[in-house]
């Protein structure tokens, strides 16, 4: 089905309720079969790639699973490059690979100026190129950058959020506009061990980057909450973790606020497929 034929709501619906979240390289592609086989929606790669060679590799192991970036960083990547790609990503892999981008972050970049701005620009040069709109995401945290995600893209993709902030990216969106936060997941029932699992990733870098400190603090977070490596109470929010059901039930928290799809990322060193499996109740293929 062509992009053109495809209505904004069934794009939101290929992605599915769940989804799984990694680092690019972090799934293999016997992975990838498996978490399609999960019945999972979508499958995210994050990082800041320079091209978007690594996908294939996602795609090529599975058959109809959607793919997502989550996120390509414009400031070291070219639009017209990434456009380029995306087309022959859509001729050999047609309606499953979905675009998304963000502004990353001051501190990694030199050249970083507005950020609004800039992604704007990006987002025009996509335009340019014909890559769709439908197919295109946004990292999005703060209300311009979330507006613009509904006016130029299928969606939004915020990053290290609570269903707090989930309840209020829906009411700035509004319906028919794909929110798909990302949450992670720690499957331990013991506070301690799973924080110590969940802290340090938080920590750093993101409790170290002006936008992600300045979203908490808008979520009402606190300097306390944020230094020495985060609350307990911050951590929590931020981490799930407990046994399957009780880490279901805070993932579910999101789409009770209002979001279409949550981004699972399990942390820890164990195989993530069957940790996922557990989670939604469903047996590793």
């Amino acid at each position: 089905m062509s992009a053109s034929s495809t209505s904004k709501s069934e794009h939101v619906q290929r992605f599915g309720r769940y989804g799984i979240w990694g680092w690019f390289g972090r799934f293999s592609p016997e992975e990838a079969a498996q978490i399609e086989e999960l019945g999972v929606g979508t499958i995210w790669l994050g990082g800041s790639p320079k091209h978007l060679k690594p996908i294939r590799k996602i795609l090529e192991a599975t058959d109809n699973i959607t793919v997502a970036t989550g996120i390509v960083n414009i400031w070291n990547t070219d639009p017209d490059a990434i456009a380029g790609e995306f087309h022959q990503i859509e001729q050999d892999f047609p309606g499953r690979f979905y675009l998304g981008i963000g502004a990353g972050h001051p501190e990694a970049t030199a050249e970083y100026t507005s950020p609004f701005r800039a992604v704007g620009h990006y987002l025009d040069a996509l335009d340019g190129k014909k890559v769709p709109p439908e197919r295109r995401l946004l990292a999005a945290l703060g209300p311009r950058m979330l507006r613009m995600s509904a006016e130029r893209a299928l969606g939004a993709h915020p990053y290290l959020t609570t269903p707090a902030h989930t309840a209020q990216a829906r009411e700035i969106l509004g319906e028919g506009v794909l929110l798909a936060p990302e949450h992670k997941v720690v499957l331990d029932t013991d506070p301690e061990a799973a924080r110590a699992v969940g802290r340090p990733p938080v920590d750093q870098p993101y409790l170290h980057l002006r936008n992600y400190v300045t979203n908490l603090k808008r979520l009402g977070y606190t300097d306390a909450d944020i230094a020495n490596g985060g609350s307990d109470a911050l951590i929590d929010a931020l981490v799930a973790h407990g046994d399957a059901a009780v880490v279901r039930a805070q993932i579910d928290e999101h789409l009770t606020a209002g979001a279409d799809h949550v981004a699972i990322q399990v942390l820890g060193s164990a195989a993530p497929v069957p940790q996922l499996a557990a989670i939604l109740g469903r047996q590793v293929p």
